[in-house]
């Protein structure tokens, strides 16, 4: 992979990490804790000393059954984080994780690097914004909106319908004018998928590199842990290393975290299995 991300030349097969700093009052595992920007600015700070390569800031949450944000609401939470990470000298790559156009657009003047949008680009402005600005764009697999995704979980080959499908996002970013070099893939874990999906998707996730982009996976906490290791949301770390260390064998180059020091060691741990066991 080789991808300018702000000032930073990403370069080679990471893995890198996103830290998360959810800025909202109900996100499934930290909702409320960083909603107060001073403490979301705080909470990027500390996750770059874990060694975070790339903060990625939301101001919604799209938990299953999560209501929508109204744009204005969205963009009151999160333009005021960005602006004050980059008036104190934060030195990483911010990501804006938004499905609006209006929030990606004031994100990025504000001084944002990407746009994560689950969506896969349900909104043909947010393409426009994105093809525009010039800026890298995560394109995540999912099917319906965070209210009733989980309803649409209904697949014959999970991993074959879901390289299908965000081959189609490609295509439709593609035509947007969004520079095909500058699109990451996320399979889209935990978004219209049962627990069995999404193990199976990380089993197989190798099989997307048909797609010929960099790959994100974001298991970090999700309830297919809970379900598999019958932990709950606040034990899941262990569970998460395991899906971190999963997705690096199987050459994944993002991954989103929450507890961005101890995934950095186990990515690192996976990483040098990986390259050991390449070819010399």
């Amino acid at each position: 992979m080789r991808m300018r991300i702000g000032a930073r030349l990403f370069d080679g097969p990471g893995p890198y990490l996103m830290g998360i700093v959810n800025a909202t009052p109900d996100s499934f595992s930290d909702g409320g804790r960083f909603l107060d920007p001073d403490l979301a600015v705080a909470h990027a700070f500390r996750l770059a000393e874990e060694g975070a390569d790339l903060v990625d800031l939301g101001g919604e949450s799209t938990r299953p059954g999560a209501p929508p944000v109204p744009a204005n609401e969205e963009q009151r939470r999160v333009v005021p984080v960005v602006a004050a990470l980059r008036a104190r000298g934060f030195a990483l790559p911010i990501s804006v994780d938004t499905t609006k156009a209006t929030v990606a657009r004031a994100a990025l003047e504000a001084g944002a690097d990407l746009v994560n949008d689950v969506s896969g680009l349900a909104d043909p402005a947010l393409a426009r914004v994105v093809a525009e600005a010039g800026v890298p764009v995560v394109l995540m697999h999912t099917r319906g909106t965070p209210a009733d995704m989980q309803s649409r979980a209904r697949y014959g080959d999970v991993a074959a319908e879901v390289r299908a499908e965000l081959a189609l996002v490609l295509r439709r970013a593609e035509a947007a004018g969004v520079d095909p070099e500058h699109t990451i893939l996320d399979p889209g874990i935990g978004f219209a998928k049962t627990p069995e999906h999404n193990l199976e998707l990380l089993a197989r996730v190798a099989e997307l590199r048909a797609l010929g982009r960099p790959l994100l996976v974001g298991p970090s906490r999700k309830s297919f842990i809970g379900k598999a290791a019958g932990a709950p949301v606040e034990d899941r770390l262990p569970g998460t290393l395991a899906a971190v260390t999963a997705a690096v064998l199987a050459g994944v180059e993002w991954l989103r975290v929450h507890d961005v020091a101890p995934a950095r060691q186990a990515a690192r741990v996976a990483a040098a299995i990986r390259d050991a066991a390449r070819p010399r």
